[in-house]
């Protein structure tokens, strides 16, 4: 079996995250993609993220009927900062045998060495950098192992998508339609 995890806070999620997802799950033939969102980015830990119901509330509604992907809350129940390598230690202990696959996007694969116990999440997992429009090729320091999706790359983010609800403009065609109705009638990010 082979597992993709894909953490973010996804907020909110987009197209963007969708076609990683496609991409993913079609070229390293993914049985299943889980998307974890997370309690706090340690690496945004300045930044407080829409209410966590409302995030799982938007995921929900953008992965509908799509029955290769799934949502995992552990790092939302964990509560504080989240770290990929608590995530990692779960997925090998509940998949053990299993090829584990964790989605990063491109500006974090040099980094890999800062997050926490970098020599255990590169046991764990081969990591695979979500293309960005321009971007050139990842390089993942040793002990990584990683790889780029070709994938679908998408020049769009969920601050950018955040900053055009603010300022009253459309997300229509940034993200799936039920998720920017939600976010309109819901008045989230305004």
């Amino acid at each position: 079996m082979k597992l993709g995890i894909y953490g973010g806070t996804f907020d909110p999620i987009h197209l963007g995250h969708l076609l990683v997802a496609q991409a993913a799950i079609e070229e390293l033939g993914l049985t299943r993609l889980f998307f974890i969102p997370a309690a706090r980015s340690p690496f945004k830990a300045g930044n407080q993220p829409a209410p966590d119901a409302v995030r799982l509330q938007l995921l929900r509604l953008a992965l509908a009927g799509k029955t290769n992907c799934e949502i995992d809350g552990q790092e939302i129940r964990r509560g504080g900062i989240s770290y990929a390598v608590e995530t990692l230690r779960d997925y090998a202990q509940r998949f053990s045998n299993t090829e584990l696959f964790y989605l990063i996007g491109a500006d974090n694969a040099a980094k890999l060495n800062e997050w926490r116990e970098p020599a255990e999440l590169a046991r764990l997992a081969e990591f695979v950098v979500v293309p960005r429009p321009g971007e050139g090729p990842a390089r993942f320091p040793a002990p990584f192992r990683g790889r780029m999706l070709k994938g679908f790359p998408l020049g769009v983010s969920s601050s950018e998508i955040r900053a055009r609800v603010k300022a009253g403009l459309t997300i229509d065609n940034l993200v799936p339609p039920a998720v920017a109705e939600t976010i309109r009638g819901a008045k989230i990010y305004i």
